[in-house]
């Protein structure tokens, strides 16, 4: 009579077996009953760089407790699962460790899904061990697979090369971050010890570079020139750097991009997106964005709030950044027109109104990319202009250089940014009785 599936569950495939002898002796005869059928196994896996704790259980049997395997012992099991002819499940967190064991049990024959990180203390019971939380993803998926489709926000596993291409404009993103702060300690020092209130000339925004410094060195005490001149080699590093990949970027921009989205957010958008066909409707593109108003509803009541920022930051900053641009290049833009006495040069209008509508447009002009890169419209239909290239797409370019980070404050608009004037209020002739 063959073993049970679990018959390894208690041996050499883990790191420890700390088991009761009571519970040891219920699992052997476990064991001696089962009969060898292939069944269905869900596996709750919580991942660590040097340990993955796993919850099995089988069909709708209670979830066996909870394991401790080593990385490389845990896969080759699971394989042999597979190769008795069980049906494997698998979820485990998204996590700073990739997506390598997805694509390892997909090879074997498994299924398995990554999942967004979530509270797993649903009691709140305050106690949390990597036991519970493994148990508490294997129920989820048993619920899932049974076919409760909402037990796990499952995302989407990038290929390889969408997260190699996906790499290239996050390292620059890192690389400007890394000059911004550098760039400010050098600045601090400058404000704090060059000559206190009488100072009247601004330090060069590019102080570490040739005209910057020039202008800069002259009037600087000697110990200070050499706590700078450690940053100016770092800097200009970085300046190499980040110049090299902008024009790798910007050379493997998309053509025909619309008129105020430039090289490098069309880069950033196509990349950060990794496959526009993902989406089945428009309210799933608005979600991914995470610029979907909040709500908070009871009866007859219905309180909505700030945006939800659920999904990619990076594509939710493109898209704020990009929508400031399209005021400016396309004001008769359908969501834009609507919006110009708020987002127009001199409109009467708080900074939480125009932040408000700003948000607004980027959320529709997520939906209108998504309708124009999956061919469902054309650029006419949804009223944006395709540029041509040339002068005028230089001049977008330079509109604003974010360097491709998250703002602090995505809704403000962009240094350098001009909106068109606000149209004139209209008044309604009353006639006179």
């Amino acid at each position: 009579m063959e073993v049970g599936w679990w018959a390894g569950w208690f041996t050499g495939d883990m790191i420890t077996a700390n088991v009761h002898h009571e519970v040891g002796a219920a699992l052997a005869v476990s064991g001696n009953e089962y009969q060898g059928t292939p069944g269905v196994i869900k596996l709750g896996v919580d991942v660590h760089q040097g340990s993955y704790v796993v919850v099995a259980q089988e069909d709708h049997a209670t979830p066996r407790p909870a394991q401790r395997f080593a990385p490389a012992a845990f896969v080759p099991w699971v394989g042999r699962l597979v190769a008795r002819g069980h049906r494997v499940f698998a979820v485990y967190e998204a996590c700073g460790f990739g997506f390598g064991l997805q694509r390892a049990l997909r090879a074997l024959g498994a299924e398995c899904h990554v999942v967004a990180p979530c509270r797993l203390d649903e009691r709140r019971e305050r106690v949390k061990t990597d036991g519970r939380d493994a148990a508490a993803l294997c129920q989820r998926l048993s619920r899932f697979v049974d076919g409760n489709r909402r037990e796990l926000a499952v995302i989407r596993v990038p290929t390889e090369d969408e997260e190699r291409l996906r790499a290239e404009h996050r390292q620059r993103e890192t690389l400007v971050r890394a000059r911004t702060r550098l760039a400010a300690q050098g600045r601090a020092l400058v404000v704090n010890h060059s000559g206190g209130p009488h100072r009247t000339a601004p330090v060069p925004a590019r102080w570490w570079r040739a005209a910057g410094w020039k202008a800069l060195a002259g009037a600087l005490p000697a110990w200070l020139r050499e706590r700078l001149e450690v940053l100016r080699p770092v800097l200009a590093v970085l300046d190499t750097q980040i110049a090299v990949l902008t024009g790798t970027l910007e050379a493997a921009a998309p053509p025909g991009l619309p008129s105020g989205q430039g090289k490098m957010t069309g880069t950033v958008l196509t990349r950060e997106v990794c496959d526009w066909h993902r989406f089945n409707n428009r309210r799933q593109v608005s979600s991914y964005t995470g610029l979907c108003p909040g709500e908070y509803s009871s009866g007859g009541k219905r309180v909505t709030g700030s945006v939800t920022k659920h999904g990619n930051p990076r594509l939710r900053a493109a898209l704020v950044e990009m929508a400031w641009r399209m005021v400016r290049f396309q004001p008769c833009y359908p969501p834009v027109a609507r919006r110009l006495p708020i987002l127009g040069k001199g409109a009467k209008a708080t900074g939480a109104q125009r932040k408000k509508a700003i948000v607004a447009v980027a959320r529709q002009l997520a939906v209108d990319l998504w309708r124009l890169n999956t061919g469902r419209c054309n650029a006419a239909q949804l009223g944006l202009r395709v540029n041509g290239g040339g002068q005028l797409a230089q001049a977008e370019e330079a509109v604003v250089d974010s360097g491709g980070t998250v703002p602090r404050i995505a809704a403000w608009p962009p240094r350098g940014f001009t909106p068109p004037p606000a149209p004139a209020p209209t008044h309604k002739r009353t006639s006179s009785n």
